[in-house]
């Protein structure tokens, strides 16, 4: 997807990984692997063909999205499967080009092709409820950690999805192979 030569998005490729690692830590700071969301993705790889990542005309990488496997417990029995997306990140240098909201859309758009129904975040209620996102139904869900209620939201891709979903978020995607350098792309 090309946007007027600024900017392309495409999914993540495995010699980009430094890339996105030096851009998380420019846009998001030394404390970005202390969030309760880091809890849910440590050790496990994002969901299946649901890493993107944003390129300036040269290839290199200004912003970065995936979506990671997760569930939570449902009172009537069994579990409501959710992607949990993040992080989002756009390298400062490009803020205010789109770059963000396009990489939304396009994990959006994949994750509703992909079929699955639920979509969870952490993040500013102002901002993302354009993509849809709301905090109305996830009063019975909760973080691994320490998190603010009012920044937990989600987007249901399939109608219900949320019914009756309650307790702790968990992981529930596929795990890294416990190689050094595996452990790099989970960050």
């Amino acid at each position: 997807v090309e946007f007027a030569s600024v900017f392309t998005l495409g999914n993540e490729m495995p010699h980009e990984v430094a890339q996105r690692e030096a851009l998380l830590d420019r846009a998001m700071g030394p404390g970005r692997k202390r969030k309760s969301s880091e809890k849910l993705r440590r050790g496990r790889l994002p969901a299946e063909g649901l890493a993107f990542v944003a390129r300036d005309a040269d290839g290199r990488v200004i912003g970065t999205v995936r979506l990671w496997n997760v569930a939570a417990s449902r009172r009537s029995g069994g579990q409501a499967e959710a992607l949990l997306l993040g992080p989002l990140a756009v390298d400062p240098f490009f803020n205010g080009r789109g770059i963000g909201s396009a990489l939304m859309n396009h994990a959006i758009a994949e994750a509703a092709r992909l079929e699955h129904s639920l979509i969870i975040l952490v993040g500013d209620e102002p901002y993302y409820r354009r993509f849809g996102f709301s905090s109305a139904r996830t009063g019975d869900l909760a973080m691994p950690g320490p998190f603010e209620k009012s920044r937990l939201l989600a987007l249901e891709l399939a109608e219900g999805a949320l019914d009756g979903a309650n307790g702790v978020i968990f992981a529930t995607g596929r795990k890294m192979a416990s190689s050094p350098a595996r452990a790099t792309e989970a960050a």
